[in-house]
């Protein structure tokens, strides 16, 4: 192991010697690992995010066809109110005749 510096340079420094390169090694297997277990887990989570947004889209198709189709039961409410005055008007109707 030993130290060569170039005495005109002094920013130039080299190490001469025999590094163990297995932790860089494993270091990048690891990385390359986590990295690839991540974009696998966020492809999946896309994947399932397009399903819902076209299921979204379906059910949103399906509400607008039941508005649509229950829309005229909104007057049920006036028809209802227009039922009960006639029904009084006939009684008070039927209480005059009778009496």
């Amino acid at each position: 192991m030993s130290v060569v510096a170039c005495a005109m340079h002094m920013r130039y420094i080299a190490y001469i010697g025999h590094p163990n390169l297995f932790g860089w090694y494993l270091g990048w297997l690891i990385g390359a690992v986590i990295i690839t277990v991540i974009v696998a887990e966020v492809a999946a989570i896309l994947r399932v995010a397009k399903i819902i947004g076209g299921q979204a889209q379906q059910a949103e198709q399906g509400l607008g066809v039941a508005y649509d189709h229950t829309y005229a039961l909104r007057d049920l409410t006036r028809t209802c109110d227009i039922a009960q005055s006639v029904t009084k008007n006939l009684y008070r109707t039927r209480q005059a005749l009778e009496g």
